[in-house]
């Protein structure tokens, strides 16, 4: 599978790529809601049966992205080439802020090798949204019992990258605006160094696509706000894990200061 993305070493959405009819609906809730669903039922009946393959996923991430960019979103991408130069299964570990870069990932990441997501366990149980993670072979965690959480994450986790796959997991509590190194795990970086496969740092900010009032995970989207994701160097866990994971911690934050930044 083919990056279309991988040109030079970053990506950034050409200027004028909103449609007019966003723009004619007052850049309303109304279209964007309507193309995530028209991606969402096109690929449903393969999910509900469970046969949903990783063409299908990577096709409905692509989808997904375009839309985003016919809503006025504006991409900046950057390290894909840190994933290509890896040939192991790894452990992609990111802060986590919207819906938005669970529906964008799977198009960054499964041209270079299938990965799933540690997610909450109540995602399973969403109507229409339930068998898109069932069928991908996410690992869910309760995110209320951290012991149950590590075992959960330690024996499926294995057993994927066992297998061949890799894992993305956002070590926070929940969704945030604000980076808090003190909400964010090390579990990542444990399931790494138990397979000894390399961690990829992931930053990202996607306020962009802000949280509901009524349904959270769609809000209005925030036009004032670009998308950033970056892919850092690949690594490996030696020693304690202390050491890596306040390598992550710091590329985090040192790429959302620059972005914010870049924004102002």
């Amino acid at each position: 599978m083919k990056h279309p993305l991988l040109k030079k070493d970053r990506y950034q959405t050409a200027p004028g790529k909103e449609k007019l009819l966003h723009r004619l609906l007052f850049r309303s809730r109304i279209y964007y809601v309507i193309r995530f669903l028209l991606v969402v039922f096109h690929s449903w009946p393969k999910a509900r049966a469970n046969r949903l393959s990783r063409e299908d996923w990577y096709n409905s991430s692509l989808a997904m992205f375009n839309f985003i960019e016919d809503c006025g979103g504006i991409f900046n991408i950057r390290g894909l080439e840190k994933l290509k130069a890896v040939d192991t299964p790894v452990v992609i570990i990111g802060n986590h802020m919207s819906t938005l870069e669970t529906v964008i990932l799977p198009f960054l990441v499964l041209p270079f090798r299938y990965a799933i997501f540690v997610i909450k366990e109540q995602l399973f149980k969403i109507p229409f949204f339930g068998p898109y993670t069932k069928s991908t072979g996410c690992i869910g965690v309760t995110r209320k019992s951290p012991s149950e959480d590590f075992k959960q994450v330690m024996q499926k986790g294995s057993l994927k990258i066992q297998s061949g796959q890799s894992v993305i997991i956002f070590p926070q509590s929940t969704r945030d605006t604000i980076f808090n190194p003190d909400n964010f795990n090390s579990l990542g970086i444990k399931l790494a160094k138990r397979n000894k496969v390399p961690v990829v740092p992931l930053a990202l900010k996607t306020d962009f696509w802000t949280s509901g009032k009524i349904i959270k995970d769609f809000g209005p989207l925030d036009l004032s706000k670009k998308i950033f994701f970056e892919f850092g160097e690949p690594f490996e866990v030696k020693g304690s894990g202390k050491e890596e994971h306040q390598k992550v911690v710091e590329f985090i934050k040192g790429r959302l200061q620059k972005w914010k930044t870049e924004e102002s």
